[in-house]
């Protein structure tokens, strides 16, 4: 079926139509026609209100469960998620339970996957079950679909697997990631330490404990060459870090999770567990150096580093909640919060070169890849915009403008009308 867009203004920088309202006839997968004005009997035409399109947004940190933690989430519903949270592409985290660490397992994800708009792209395990003791099987997993491989959350403890996992990857041309966390300094802490974490007797995390880490992994890189991605990163000396090494040569990118952004250590304080993550939220000079990372550069990616987690695993007290926030349906409200709309849009685009994910424009010839949002509506964020089966947000009660409307990929669509 074809479809017209009409009247939609388009937000895209590499195209000519950036900032102008077109008519945008989708058909066969391909953009066929911008005009101010398309009329076809043939096709379906969508009208809705102050709409707006970009290229379609990547997320590279996203957590479903399936398998093995399907009361988290499933593959599908997840899917779903993603697509009406105006998601085209995103990486999926390896962590379910068997870790996929196997050509087998990533094989499961590309199967269960196939039938969704968004396009999902598997992380393998680093490691064998991401213990840190093995690498797990990184050239065929790489042939089964994987982009990128990840022990999650977990800090690669042994110095040596990660300079023959960046040694090894460059055989096939692939991005190895790093988690920053020593986790004898951290020692088992639940928060930043820090003002929070020291006024209510509570084991905290220092930022020493990423930064020692992260130093460590760009010494290593140095050494070995190859290509390090360094998720979430969550302190003011991390972003120096990165930065230094970037003007040396590095082949290094990194990424911020949304909460990081918008929340500090403060959110702590009444012990709520929704805002239990990992990096823990830090402090507010963090928070602003994370802010000014993201609009120098120096930090390539935000993603909603997207975490369902069972309420049993969650709504306990604040030493046994399993760290993580969903995010996918919040976090273009919460980017426009932050930073205006080319910004957001630049942002929520930005990263798929890095995982050899093409990134279309809007032209025509172009393959559909598109992103229908609005940014006229200012909402309260509460249960009744979560899709996802967990409910564990961090954002509920955040007040926001903007609200995602479905993607187009290829001869697939969602569309919220």
């Amino acid at each position: 079926m074809s479809i017209i867009l009409k009247s939609a203004k388009v937000i895209n920088a590499e195209s000519k139509h950036n900032g102008t309202k077109q008519d945008i006839l989708i058909s066969e997968g391909k953009i066929q026609k911008i005009s101010k004005s398309i009329k076809s009997s043939n096709s379906r035409e969508v009208f809705i209100k102050n709409l707006h399109i970009s290229s379609g947004w990547f997320d590279s940190s996203v957590s479903f469960g399936e398998p093995g933690y399907e009361e988290r989430e499933t593959i599908e519903n997840g899917g779903n998620v993603a697509s009406r949270s105006g998601f085209t592409n995103l990486l999926l985290n390896p962590n379910t339970n068997p870790v996929i660490d196997s050509q087998t397992d990533v094989s499961f994800i590309k199967m269960k996957s196939k039938d969704l708009v968004t396009n999902i792209h598997p992380i393998g395990a680093l490691s064998i079950s991401s213990k840190s003791t093995e690498l797990a099987e990184l050239r065929d997993m790489k042939k089964s679909g994987a982009v990128a491989f990840y022990d999650f959350k977990k800090s690669i403890k042994n110095p040596n697997l990660l300079k023959t996992a960046l040694l090894y990857s460059q055989t096939f041309d692939s991005v190895i990631m790093s988690f920053g966390q020593d986790d004898l300094i951290s020692n088992n802490g639940v928060m930043n330490e820090g003002l929070v974490s020291t006024k209510y007797g509570i084991n905290g995390i220092p930022n020493l404990s990423e930064e020692i880490q992260i130093s460590r992994d760009l010494k290593i890189l140095e050494y070995t060459g190859g290509k390090l991605h360094i998720p979430t990163i969550s302190t003011k000396e991390s972003v120096d870090l990165i930065k230094k090494a970037k003007s040396n040569g590095l082949d290094v990118t990194c990424s911020v999770a949304i909460h990081n952004l918008i929340f500090n250590e403060e959110k702590l304080k009444d012990f709520d567990t929704r805002f239990k993550v990992s990096p823990p939220l830090r402090t507010e000079k963090d928070r602003l150096a994370l802010i000014n990372g993201v609009k120098k550069g120096v930090i390539d990616m935000v993603t909603s580093d997207h975490n369902p987690i069972d309420i049993e695993n969650k709504k306990t007290d604040i030493d046994n909640a399993i760290s993580g926030t969903i995010g996918l349906e919040s976090f273009f409200g919460a980017l426009l919060t932050i930073f205006n709309l080319s910004e957001t849009i630049s942002i929520l685009t930005s990263g798929k070169n890095r995982f050899n994910i093409k990134n279309n424009t809007i032209e025509e010839g172009s393959e559909a890849d598109l992103t229908l949002f609005t940014i006229d509506s200012n909402y309260t964020f509460s249960k009744s915009n979560i899709l996802s089966k967990s409910k564990n947000s961090a954002f509920l009660g955040m007040k926001m403008s903007g609200i995602p409307l479905g993607v187009i990929v290829k001869q697939k669509h969602v569309i919220n009308e």
